[in-house]
């Protein structure tokens, strides 16, 4: 067995795209590997600022030899037939064939047996199709040469069980042929490195200033940058994104600590950590109390002789002129305040069809004051101006150079103007949640424009017809769902979401005349598939949804919820289980005689045609249930409504124990389908137990 390596060095990869690329050059390897038939114990990709890294181990030298059998034509066919198959199958003569009986008559058999090619002829072609393969989100030709790559490639190393695979890439009037050298940090040891296999290439390297694994130099930074902080008695804030960005910038981490003037350090902590991050790659620190620091981390991909003094004294210039801008745009910013700002919102086109910033802040303020009765705690003078004002920063210099600092700006200066502090939070966090790990708002008045933002959004895009497709979200419309579905179910609020949409509708005036038909049923669809998603996150059954959700008329969704863990709990339960079976066996058997009748069973039962005790321990059972189920049902008692389904498990048990319901009496039959069909009636009622799976 053997080891093939290989490293693709170039210029600069950029840091978002080296994990990715790394994957795709051991999965593209791999495959090809695998289509050739040869086999191995595993494979391992790395990734450097400047090269990329794949180590296949337990690679044999060869292919395996391999046996096909071909079948020819019946033993006494035609000589022209036998020519003919014995040319297809490479052979002579019929007597390198064998004669086979295939129980419908004796066959000529071909056994051809074919050596396994040698591995390091096959890696060339198999190397040079791989590398051509690697997808890049974008890439780039360089010096007239027609072959694309993220940057300028350099070298190839390409070894097999310690030798040089022969081979090259055509760049187009240029080559690079596949070799056994490399070059180390492109400053600390710029040397050639010859490379027998992955072991002698990371040791090499590591000699040469380059740590090739990725998790070993994010540990690296990790490491440095925690003694770093630590030592001035400070932590390091987290920030797992940026880490990762680093990570991909050096070669050879090296943490080292800067000062912030003490003249930025009034600026909002947002500000600098964002400014510093964004556009330094800093790691900003925090004090005992949780507060920022001012200091900051740089982490720089060289070692020097002054131990980076003069690193550290040209970065806090850097960041001195940086903090100087968002000082100015801070300073220039709180001269006006925000309700003078809004009317410049006019100037900002949201969308061609649904009009500017200024109409979406209007249908916000108007939705969020129809909200309010849903929302407990919720003051509709606060909730009002809070609309007004949440878009209101999008006019700031503060947020024209730092976008992600929307709403975190207008909070701080609304704070400034002396707004309460709910119409403050509530501007900062009507964005929010962003995702899945997004702090969800809870104040009332934040949780009132944060529903009315996005529920504006998705009525909007749904009445012009941008829906979000398969593969496409261009308004990120799904996560506006799923912000509102966090919304409402983490809030528990009660809101009937049809109303609601509909509300929202009227609001654009005169828009709607040139708006399709908007129907607010799909959009309560678009809602109930988010709810799948977000709640199968949770382990809660996609079809549980479904059987609930599909009855129609539910569009509050936490009773829909209760609805369905009431589902589940019967569900789980022995008498679930065995309902849910003869719910199944009722199904079928009114479905297949119906068919075969050409009419329906969903009329009432007859009282007078019912024979036996069981079928009329049934009927009771079924009125019995039905009542104290629609009574639960309108009491929101579901644990009732599921309880009151529990007590007919014996009665259809011993129904279909006992009872015949393809009897030859024509009234009889048709009346015991009736009373099947009652049956599938009386558990719809509770949920769409059709939908329900397994």
């Amino acid at each position: 067995m053997a080891e093939l390596f290989l490293e693709l060095f170039s210029e600069e990869i950029p840091a978002r795209m080296q994990a990715r690329a790394s994957d795709d050059l051991k999965r593209i390897v791999t495959d090809k590997l695998k289509e050739a038939g040869l086999a191995f114990t595993g494979a391992s990709a790395y990734a450097t600022p400047r090269r990329l890294a794949l180590a296949v181990d337990g690679l044999p030298l060869a292919q395996p030899d391999v046996s096909e059998e071909k079948r020819g034509p019946r033993v006494g066919a035609p000589d022209q037939a036998v020519q003919g198959f014995l040319k297809s199958a490479g052979l002579a003569s019929l007597d390198q064939c064998e004669k086979r009986d295939t129980g419908k008559g004796e066959f000529w058999f071909a056994v051809v047996k074919k050596k396994g090619v040698k591995t390091a002829a096959l890696l060339p072609a198999l190397l040079t199709a791989s590398f051509a393969a690697l997808p890049w989100p974008k890439s780039m030709r360089w010096a007239g040469h027609h072959y694309r790559w993220v940057r300028p490639l350099h070298s190839i190393v390409a070894t097999f069980d310690g030798t040089p695979v022969e081979g090259a890439i055509d760049l187009g009037g240029a080559s690079i042929g596949f070799a056994c050298v490399t070059r180390g940090h492109r400053f600390l040891d710029p040397s050639e490195i010859k490379v027998a296999g992955f072991g002698d290439y990371k040791v090499k390297l590591l000699e040469g200033y380059v740590i090739v694994d990725p998790a070993e130099r994010r540990a690296a930074i990790k490491e440095q940058t925690g003694k770093l902080a630590a030592a001035e008695g400070l932590t390091v804030k987290p920030d797992d994104a940026l880490l990762d960005e680093v990570t991909g910038l050096v070669e050879w981490p090296v943490a080292l600590m800067g000062r912030i003037d003490e003249q930025f350090m009034d600026i909002p902590p947002e500000v600098l950590t964002t400014s510093m991050r964004v556009n330094q790659k800093y790691f900003s620190l925090l004090d005992k109390s949780g507060k920022l620091a001012p200091r900051f981390i740089v982490v720089a991909n060289m070692q020097t002789k002054d131990g980076g003094k003069a690193i550290v004294a040209g970065n806090e210039r850097v960041l001195r002129a940086r903090l100087s801008d968002a000082k100015f745009f801070w300073d220039q910013d709180r001269k006006a305040k925000l309700e003078e700002r809004v009317p410049a919102l006019k100037d900002i086109v949201f969308h061609a069809k649904l009009g500017t910033v200024a109409d979406k802040v209007s249908h916000m303020q108007s939705l969020a004051a129809e909200l309010v009765p849903y929302i407990p705690g919720s003051d509709v003078d606060q909730v009002r101006s809070a609309a007004l004002l949440a878009k209101a920063d999008l006019t700031t210099g503060m947020v024209g150079e730092f976008p992600e600092l929307q709403g975190v700006m207008g909070r701080y200066y609304a704070m400034f103007e002396g707004e309460k502090p709910a119409v403050a939070d509530a501007i900062a966090e009507h964005y929010a949640p962003l995702g899945p790990n997004d702090r969800c708002p809870t104040a009332p008045v934040s949780a009132a424009v944060a529903l009315a933002d996005k529920i504006d959004s998705l009525v909007g895009f749904f009445a012009i017809d941008e829906k979000p497709t398969g593969s496409k979200d261009p308004f990120a419309l799904r996560r506006a769902a799923l912000g509102v579905i966090r919304l409402i179910v983490e809030n528990k609020l009660r809101m009937p979401l049809s109303k609601v949409f509909a509300a929202a509708h009227q609001l654009h005036g005169n828009q709607k005349s040139t708006f399709p038909a908007f129907k607010p049923g799909e959009l309560l669809d678009f809602f109930a598939d988010r709810l799948k998603v977000a709640l199968r996150e949770k382990g809660v059954r996609h079809d549980l949804v479904s059987a609930v959700f599909l009855l129609g008329g539910e569009d509050d969704l936490v009773r829909l919820l209760a609805r369905v863990d009431a589902l589940k709990r019967f569900l789980d339960s022995e008498d679930g289980t065995n309902l849910l079976v003869a719910y199944r066996r009722a199904s079928n058997i009114v479905r297949i005689e119906e068919k075969k009748d050409g009419k329906t069973y969903n009329s009432g039962v007859d009282g007078a045609l019912l024979q036996q005790d069981e079928e009329k321990a049934l009927h009771r059972a079924l009125a019995a249930s039905g009542e104290a189920g629609v009574h639960a049902l309108e009491s929101e008692d579901f644990t009732g409504a599921m309880g009151a389904l529990a007590q007919l498990r014996a009665p259809v048990d011993a129904f279909f124990d006992k009872v015949t319901v393809n009897c030859d009496e024509a009234d009889l039959r048709a009346n015991r389908l009736r009373l099947l069909s009652e049956i599938r009636t009386t558990l719809n009622r509770v949920a769409d137990f059709s939908q329900i799976e397994g």
